[in-house]
């Protein structure tokens, strides 16, 4: 199936999903993760309708963007398109006017570099914070008992705003398996705007390809897919990004 009939099935998966949880369709958005896709790919999903898309590299998008320029003109700067990786805190800068929001913050650190480049010019970048639910050591993201007080943090920095909250869970075969950890964090953002006077937390990015009708279920504003659009076969960049600089 092309790209385009791929984003047709996931939109009516999603419709169906929104459905079976008495919710409108229009509120959860399609993310189509692009990362390690190249141009032509993203292209594709552009012409068919696709705005929202995520990386999980700056330097490939970096790249990735100006190719796309060369195919879709001035059009590119419809694309959505928001980083959805663990931020290295050298690539802050370039990361704040590349992307349209970031959606893994989970440290001071990281935070800060966004707000001091974001500050300096008065743009106000949207963010999301990254929690781990997950054991697992390859997940990345704030501890949950550590998330209030990051957040009561982030609030004093005004060039970037706190939209929401973001995780990914432990891959599962089946996708009720992941339930628990979606229901924990629409939990935790319950928790958290309830303590904290004036936070308001509209963003729940979680499910992705296999397990995104859970996801929704439980709350998901946003769903992010990959393979299910663009297939398994991968482009590979040979440029790669430099360690992080302390």
């Amino acid at each position: 199936m092309s790209i385009a009939e791929n984003l047709e099935r996931v939109r009516a998966e999603m419709a169906a999903a929104c459905a079976k949880a008495g919710r409108a369709p229009d509120d959860v958005k399609l993310m189509a993760v692009s990362k390690t896709w190249n141009p032509a790919a993203v292209a594709e999903a552009f012409r068919a309708g696709q705005r929202l898309f995520g990386e999980n590299r700056v330097q490939e998008w970096e790249h990735k963007r100006t190719d796309l320029h060369t195919v879709l003109g001035e059009d590119v700067g419809q694309i959505d398109m928001h980083l959805i990786g663990n931020l290295q805190s050298n690539k802050t800068s370039k990361a704040a006017w590349l992307f349209s929001a970031v959606d893994a913050v989970d440290s001071m650190k990281v935070a800060r570099r966004l707000h001091d480049v974001c500050a300096q010019v008065g743009k106000v970048l949207p963010i999301l914070v990254e929690v781990k639910l997950s054991e697992e050591e390859t997940k990345q993201g704030v501890d949950e008992y550590l998330l209030i007080g990051l957040l009561r943090n982030l609030l004093e920095l005004d060039g970037i705003e706190v939209r929401g909250l973001m995780m990914v869970p432990p891959y599962l075969d089946d996708p009720e398996g992941a339930r628990p950890y979606f229901r924990r964090l629409r939990e935790l953002r319950d928790a958290v705007v309830a303590e904290i006077p004036g936070l308001q937390l509209p963003e729940l990015s979680m499910g992705m390809s296999h397990d995104f009708a859970v996801a929704i279920e439980e709350g998901s504003t946003c769903i992010r897919v990959g393979s299910a659009i663009f297939g398994k076969r991968a482009y590979v960049k040979d440029e790669v990004d430099e360690p992080d600089e302390e």
